[in-house]
């Protein structure tokens, strides 16, 4: 099934708006539909649909009707992109032919020097701890960071240096593996270090966005890159689109190790099995109906034998690091109330699985949901005993 979301990301990146990316998806999915159909199915304000068709309309992405009520369809991607995908290949065709001849002009002047252009430095397996603390050290504005556990354990021994950086206030950004979340290789790095987890496959250190340290996991051995290297911006970009993608940990502060593996262990299969069967199931029925909990059992997580505060506590953490949420329980009221600064439905799953659980325990359960493009989206479960 096709990532709608993916896709307006995507198309973000062609230089349309949220908006105008959510409105083309839409009509590419739905076909000719009226204006407050696509309002609704690509969860634009009705205030904000027709400029949005108006903008697709003078970039020629969409066709609009002068009848009542106003229909709208989308141009075919084969004709919207044409022109800027050939735009696009001229532009990287002069670049490389750009490039091509600055190649010649520096192979033509190290020739007339009698020299050779060194392009990165080795550095044996003894040294690169060593190197890693200098490189620290002399930093000035940043430093990002993304590590196996082996590089995990390289960087834990650089806590003294990490320190003394931090408090320049230097940022300093990390990114480690699932599997060496809240494990005591993780626990020595500063606590002021911004750490996501991500499984990243190389040890990269990126100084001030320019300088980079890679380390190789097999044998120990490193490789610098002057910041007259290309390599530096680059490896910054694929830092910056990882990080941006990659989970925060802060609400895995407190948790052993058990606890953070199986959190994310649950986020993951909610996110890659569970949301979008969910909010397709919201979208038809207005009520989720996929059963999140035997989605987890066949996954190896059982819930059931957890207490309610315990699943509280879980999905508390889990809508921190997705939706910037909460879950709140009134004690006096017994009813729940779920949180989301996002208004995607990313919540929903969580909402599921509270909702089974209670339901599981012998509870009578009703839930409303309430959605505010502004202020995100709030779910409340109120509960009475059967």
């Amino acid at each position: 099934m096709v990532n709608e979301q993916a896709l307006t990301v995507s198309l973000e990146e062609f230089g349309l708006s949220k908006y105008e990316a959510q409105a083309y998806v839409a009509l590419i999915s739905k076909g000719t539909i009226s204006a407050s159909e696509l309002a609704y199915y690509s969860n634009i304000p009705r205030t904000k649909i027709y400029p949005t068709l108006l903008k697709l309309e003078n970039k020629r992405l969409a066709i609009i009707s002068k009848s009542k009520p106003i229909m709208c369809t989308a141009i075919a991607p084969e004709d919207a992109f044409d022109a800027i995908i050939h735009e696009q290949i001229n532009k990287v065709n002069a670049m490389n032919s750009l490039v091509t001849n600055l190649k010649k002009a520096s192979e033509e002047s190290r020739k007339s020097r009698g020299s050779e252009e060194k392009r990165y430095f080795h550095v044996s397996a003894n040294n690169v701890l060593d190197q890693l603390r200098t490189m620290i050290e002399g930093s000035k504005f940043s430093i990002n960071i993304m590590v196996d556990q082996w590089g995990l354990g390289l960087l834990s021994e650089c806590k003294e240096q990490l320190l003394s950086v931090l408090r320049r206030n230097l940022e300093v950004r990390a990114m480690v593996p699932s599997a060496q979340l809240c494990s005591e290789t993780y626990r020595t790095i500063p606590n002021e270090v911004k750490i996501r987890v991500s499984d990243v496959v190389q040890n990269c250190f990126i100084f001030d966005e320019t300088e980079v340290l890679i380390v190789d996991n097999e044998n120990g051995k490193g490789a610098i890159f002057s910041s007259t290297e290309i390599l530096g911006v680059n490896q910054n970009r694929v830092f910056a689109n990882i990080w941006k993608n990659s989970f925060k940990t802060e609400s895995f502060a407190d948790m052993t190790k058990n606890e953070a593996q199986e959190l994310y262990k649950i986020i993951q299969i909610i996110n890659e099995n569970g949301l979008l069967h969910i909010l397709n199931s919201a979208i038809v029925s207005k009520k989720p109906e996929f059963d999140m909990l035997k989605l987890l059992e066949k996954n190896g997580i059982n819930l059931k034998i957890k207490s309610l505060d315990e699943i509280i506590e879980i999905v508390d953490a889990a809508l921190q690091i997705m939706c910037s949420g909460h879950v709140n329980f009134d004690a006096n009221t017994k009813n729940i109330t779920i949180d989301s600064k996002l208004n995607s439905g990313h919540s929903l799953p969580w909402v599921a699985i509270l909702d089974g659980c209670l339901q599981k325990q012998g509870y009578t359960t009703r839930t409303v949901y309430q959605n505010n493009s502004n202020k995100g989206e709030k779910v409340l479960i109120k509960i009475s005993k059967n």
